[in-house]
């Protein structure tokens, strides 16, 4: 099986997030165990597993421990792989996956996501949530994550996740996110998944489904710069479009080799 490793949301090697990037030929995902047993084995945050039946594309995501429903960064990946390697030669690509239709498009030098919005709702902070060495302003969650408004930048870099007691929380992971201290960036955050065995997750294009629409309400506008604060760094291009928002990125290959099954 073809394996790519690729570095999402950077210009660089060694920046963004990495992924690892599996493609299958045929009409079929191979069994699910052996999915979590390569993303085990890659042990990076998501490896993404890419059927093409005839040039109809289906994605799947899985952690070292999990499949989620939705990944950016390893969808960003899988798209440069299939328009850098894999000869495809149109400017959009469609996948289908568990959270409906997903497109692709190259757009000038950077490529987009096309992703459903997330349904936010504001709720309210309790001991479950008392993950962190500062208290957030706000919480906001969706059906799958917590989204956590903080005073300012320094303390979205300078944040300690208590990574056993969140790991007991009810949905997959934290966002944590403020307004960015420098003008040509909207904001800032990052990402805590331990439940899902990702401690840290570097660049998370996911996570943009549910800070766009909670900045679009902030700042009043519908396109973003935005900058996650990891050790690697990763920087988005984001747009509120309806009920969809648009991600874009830039990616780098590190590597291409086989999987001896």
């Amino acid at each position: 099986m073809k394996i790519y490793k690729i570095d999402s949301f950077t210009e660089t090697l060694f920046g963004g997030n990495p992924a690892a990037i599996c493609l299958i030929e045929g009409e079929n995902f191979i069994p699910e165990k052996l999915m979590q047993n390569i993303a085990m084995e890659n042990n990076l945050s998501e490896t993404a597993f890419v059927l093409n039946n005839g040039g109809i594309f289906s994605i799947r995501w899985f952690t070292p421990t999990t499949e989620v429903p939705l990944c950016g960064h390893a969808t960003l990946a899988a798209a440069h792989v299939l328009f850098t390697h894999e000869e495809v030669t149109h400017d959009i690509i469609e996948l289908s996956s568990k959270s409906g239709r997903l497109r692709v498009s190259k757009r000038n030098d950077l490529l987009v996501l096309d992703f459903p919005k997330a349904k936010i709702w504001q709720t309210s902070f309790n001991d479950m949530l008392d993950c962190f060495n500062f208290k957030p302003l706000e919480v906001w969650q969706s059906k799958d994550e917590y989204l956590l408004v903080f005073n300012d930048q320094a303390e979205i870099e300078n944040a300690i996740c208590n990574l056993e007691k969140a790991k007991n929380i009810d949905l997959l992971g934290f966002i944590i996110t403020a307004k960015s201290n420098t003008p040509e960036i909207d904001f800032v955050s990052r990402y805590f998944g331990p439940k899902i065995g990702i401690d840290e997750d570097p660049v998370t294009g996911s996570a943009h489904t549910l800070l766009v629409p909670y900045w679009k309400g902030v700042l009043n506008k519908d396109e973003f710069t935005a900058l996650q604060v990891s050790k690697r760094l990763g920087k988005l291009w984001c747009k509120a479009s309806g009920d969809r928002v648009e991600i874009g990125g830039k990616a780098v290959t590190f590597a291409v080799g086989e999987i001896l099954l």
